[in-house]
């Protein structure tokens, strides 16, 4: 499978990369890209062997810097809402729900459909230097890709509204105090910050991971209630697994668990 504007790579751990290659327009969404995520999301949800996914841009400039607007400013309305639909939220979605965790490495600006982006991973972990803004409102537009779902979902819904409204740039400290992004590092140490956290997980049960993920994904968008039923449905099932048996008697027997995703 070849992809035009994107890399992806796999290494021996199970830990794939998706990285968006536009550095020179600062890794802006084009169709192109889109759709190499897209065929990428289908490529690690039939690999039995992916454990762990890091989304990152190019060069050290940019994360992403958001929508590439030159195919907005010829749309149509009938145009734009199904593309929002096909390449934008729907990929969203996707990201959102791809089986294995998900970390967004961001290493410069993270604008727009960029930030949107990193909202969709699981984790998100900044550079210092990284910026980040919902900049859709100086350019004629609200955000259309899920910033008005996810956003307040992070930040509270007042916050995120001041940030929508203003389209107001934002710092990686000020990010991080707001819950936007999980943890701040210095740019020279990013990479192996995130490397250390992509092995942790994918030494883990990657079956059992994914029953945590559908669970605590159930949760956000739904009543407690609901949210509680799935998670006691997917603990029980965790015992239908070779896992938790291996899990169990490792810790028992004081040794190095070895999980075969079973």
């Amino acid at each position: 499978m070849d992809f035009e504007a994107i890399i992806y790579e796999k290494d021996k751990n199970g830990i794939a990369k998706i990285v968006i290659n536009r550095p020179e327009v600062r890794n802006a969404l084009n169709i192109a890209v889109r759709q190499d995520i897209k065929k990428a999301i289908a490529r690690i949800n039939q690999d039995k062997d992916v454990r762990v996914v890091i989304i990152t841009g190019a060069g050290e400039k940019a994360f992403v810097s958001g929508a590439d607007l030159t195919y907005f400013n010829v749309g149509t309305p009938m145009i734009i809402e199904e593309y929002a639909n096909d390449l934008g939220q729907q990929l969203y979605n996707d990201i959102e729900n791809i089986k294995v965790p998900v970390i967004a490495m961001i290493n410069g600006v993270c604008f727009g459909g960029g930030l949107e982006l990193a909202m969709c991973c699981d984790i998100r972990i900044a550079s210092t230097a990284a910026k980040f803004g919902q900049l859709e409102i100086n350019v004629g537009l609200m955000p259309g890709g899920g910033a008005t779902q996810r956003l307040p979902h992070l930040v509270g819904w007042g916050r995120a509204k001041e940030l929508i409204y203003t389209g107001r740039i934002i710092d990686a400290e000020e990010a991080e105090r707001i819950g936007l992004v999980d943890k701040t590092v210095p740019p020279d140490r990013l990479e192996e910050e995130i490397k250390q956290l992509a092995q942790t997980i994918a030494s883990k049960s990657p079956v059992i991971i994914r029953l945590a993920k559908q669970a605590v994904n159930r949760g956000m968008y739904t009543d407690l209630a609901s949210g509680l039923a799935f998670e006691r449905e997917s603990f029980a099932l965790c015992f239908a697994t070779e896992d938790q048996k291996e899990g169990t008697s490792a810790f028992l027997e004081k040794r190095q668990a070895k999980f075969k995703g079973k």
